[in-house]
């Protein structure tokens, strides 16, 4: 019997004999963000330092951007700029490099510092060159050749974040205040009076005798936060916070007599020495703060959500972006027809949502109206009888959100929902809309219906309220699967069969992925695939063919065949995950895979890379073969869950017995958990992070391992 099956079959082996050799996966054209950590000003020249990004240059005043890394690690997150003369010094999470033309290349300068040293600040006196790093302050005299530990004084380990030099006074800001030296860093005393407690000072500026500091009040149990200010050196401060609606002060710059204050809460603006403030964010979309620069009359300001600059004193800002790039997170994908018998290609991330139109050649921005740039989830449905349009619903950090114009505009829908939430999963059965819901302060809000497309919700189940949280659904008939994480144990995969209202355990232990394929439902988590074809009365182990003790994180299916994202590339199953083979040609060896999303014709999957893309039919005809039980190369997972409170699991994988250090930073740079120092032996290795001393926000981890380096980024919700 000919069926449709075998003639696809023979006609893409036909093809394939006349196709390139190479066909392969091929990494998608973003989607990308401007997330920039520094700045840094020479002459006509402009310099941003961004996150796994490299260092971009502009020599036009931000309205375009080039690339200039070229010799800068692919992982590395430049955290501090600066200019001595004809040299550009990189503060990255693995040590200093320097650009004697202007950024065209760059050679590391980090001789004298201690293994795995993060540089969050520079400071330039004379012929002398100052680093601030987690590990003190150091001092290169030489341009950077060599570098000396010039901390006498300071705590132990000091986290240095900020720098100010004022005559033969140098100023560090740490995160137990403010430290002055008068030897070029020969020794160093405490000017803290007047400041809050154990004050984290983030940032510095200088005007004439005046000295400001900048600092937060983020870490748990710090009090204080706001600018201060010192007309004597640092000896005395006092708060000069009236109309700074915001404690959190994370930039200073000063422009003619105008002192500007970047903050989690916009920019603002004094004219009288920080006597009093007004904000200044007429045009900007973003209000966390992350840097300022001057450059002229320019106003240079990198939020969350990319570059902006002003040439009015902050009155009005413009976005300046073009050609300024780093990879967004993305979190999830979705596919909705575009009424055109095409499809489009959204992708949440954790800068908002991004739509592509061409199987991922261009992807655009697509978040406006959305309150909150971090998308976990989105569900769609048809608009409604006739329209031929979809709704578009998106879970996120600000609540549940919906488009029904693919994505040109968002509307909040969340009238129900409880404040101050985040919404992990949202599914669709008929006319029902399911949110899994969080309170930002870590604890489950339970499971949430709306029968009007998000106008109003109302709880449905409080099972999940005391311990679990729901962090995905998914939808067989009229079945909805829960997949929960919970903070004491109990965690696993629930059913509810009347829409939400009770719910039955069926199955325990951390599920990392689901999936619906006919009767059929799989499950990933530690050690691979399970199947149930009873909805989960009963599970089987469904792994043959996947490495020793992968990790599953997602799954994606496509008629008959089933693709699995793991810890070591994109496997398929043809049979119902009776066996698997890997299908990763061209990605990079052992890429972890956190998402998938069939389009068309396309395979899509997620990397910390971004989006990459393959033809179905390269797969369905050609697998490569079983991978080896160990790891064939270093590799560091995206932690699982995140966001999360208040632990998370991170994974690594090591070839071979190496020194590792696993460490954790703030967005300063600033170290705040060492999970790992010691030697690790050859194969994968999950480690247990516990944030409950740390605040809301984001977070960088990053791993260490012979010449080995690889950083990502996690959210910690509280």
């Amino acid at each position: 019997m000919i069926t449709l099956r075998s003639v696809l079959v023979v006609c893409v082996l036909s093809l394939m004999l006349m196709a390139s050799a190479n066909a392969q996966w091929v990494r998608t054209n973003g989607p990308y963000v401007s997330f920039v950590l520094s700045f840094a000003v020479s002459g006509s020249n402009l310099f941003a330092g961004t996150y796994r990004g490299g260092v971009f240059l502009s020599t036009n005043n931000g309205t375009s951007w080039t690339a200039a890394s070229t010799g800068l690690p692919d992982t590395s997150y430049v955290l501090a700029l600066a200019v001595s003369g004809s040299n550009l010094f990189a503060g990255t999470d693995g040590g200093v490099f320097l650009s004697t033309n202007n950024g065209t290349s760059w050679t590391v300068e980090s001789t004298g510092f201690p293994p795995n040293t993060s540089v969050s600040a520079f400071a330039v006196s004379g012929t002398n060159l100052f680093a601030g790093t987690n590990a003190g302050v150091f001092r290169s005299t030489d341009s950077g050749t060599s570098w000396i530990a010039a901390s006498t004084g300071l705590p132990t380990n000091a986290n240095v974040s900020a720098f100010a030099v004022s005559g033969t006074n140098l100023f560090a800001g740490t995160y137990s205040g403010v430290f002055l030296s008068t030897n070029s860093g020969t020794n160093w005393t405490l000017v803290n009076t007047g400041l809050p407690t154990n004050a984290n000072v983030s940032a510095f500026a200088v005007s004439g005798t005046n000295l400001f500091a900048g600092t937060t009040s983020e870490r748990q149990y710090r009090s204080g936060g706001g600018v201060f200010l010192s007309t004597n050196n640092g000896t005395n401060w006092r708060a000069v916070n009236t109309g700074l609606t915001d404690s959190n002060v994370h930039a200073l710059a000063v422009s003619g007599t105008n002192l500007f204050a970047g903050t989690q809460g916009g920019v603002f603006r004094s004219t009288n020495s920080g006597e009093s403030w007004t904000p200044v964010d007429s045009g900007l979309t973003n209000t966390i703060i992350l840097a300022l620069a001057v450059s002229g009359t320019n106003l240079f300001a990198e939020t969350s959500g990319g570059v902006y600059v002003s040439t009015n004193s902050g009155a009005n800002w413009t976005p300046v972006d073009i050609g300024l790039t780093s990879t967004a997170g993305v979190q999830t994908l979705e596919v909705t027809p575009n009424g055109a018998g095409g499809t489009n290609l959204f992708a949440g991330t954790d800068a908002g949502v991004f739509l592509s139109t061409n199987s991922g050649s261009s992807w655009t921005q697509a978040s406006a109206g959305l309150t909150s740039t971090y998308v976990s989830a989105f569900a769609v449905s048809p608009a409604g009888s006739g329209t031929g349009g979809t709704n578009l619903f998106a879970a996120s950090g600000g609540g549940v959100f919906l488009s029904t114009n693919n994505g040109v505009s968002w509307n909040v829908a969340s009238t129900g929902l409880p404040s101050n939430t985040y919404v992990y999963a949202v599914a669709i059965i008929g006319t029902n809309l399911f949110a899994g819901v969080l309170f930002e302060d870590g604890y489950p809000a339970g499971v949430f219906r709306s029968t009007n497309s998000g106008s109003r919700w109302t709880l449905v189940d409080s099972a999940f309220t005391t311990n679990i949280y729901v962090q995905a659904f998914a939808v067989s008939g009229t079945n909805l699967f829960a997949r929960t994480s919970a903070w004491y144990g109990g965690a696993g995969v629930f059913l509810s069969t009347n829409n939400g209202t009770r719910w039955t355990s069926v199955s325990t232990g951390y599920v990392s992925a689901f999936a619906v394929s006919g009767t059929n439902l799989f499950a990933g988590a530690d050690g691979g695939v399970y199947l149930s074809t009873n909805n989960g009365t009963k599970w089987t182990w469904a792994s043959t063919g996947l490495p020793t003790n992968a990790n599953v994180f997602a799954f994606a299916v496509n008629g008959t065949d089933l693709f699995a994202g793991t810890d070591g590339g994109v496997f398929l199953s043809t049979i119902n995950g009776t066996s698997w083979a890997a299908a990763s040609t061209g990605m990079p060896p052992k890429t972890v895979v956190s998402a998938l999303a069939v389009s068309g014709t396309n395979l899509f999957a997620v990397t910390s890379g971004g989006v990459w893309r393959r033809p179905l039919s390269e797969m369905i005809t050609s697998v490569e073969g079983p991978s080896s039980a160990l790891p064939t190369h270093f590799s560091l997972a995206q932690n699982y869950p995140n966001p999360f409170n208040p632990s998370t699991t991170i994974r690594y994988a090591l070839p071979n017995r190496s020194h590792v250090t696993l460490t954790v930073f703030n967005t300063l740079g600033q170290k705040v958990a060492e999970l790992v120092n010691n030697d690790v032996d050859a194969g994968y290795h999950d480690i247990q992070f516990n944030a409950s001393n740390l605040a809301t926000g984001v977070y960088f981890y990053r791993i260490q391992a012979g010449a080995f380096v690889e950083v990502k980024k996690f959210v910690l919700v509280r």
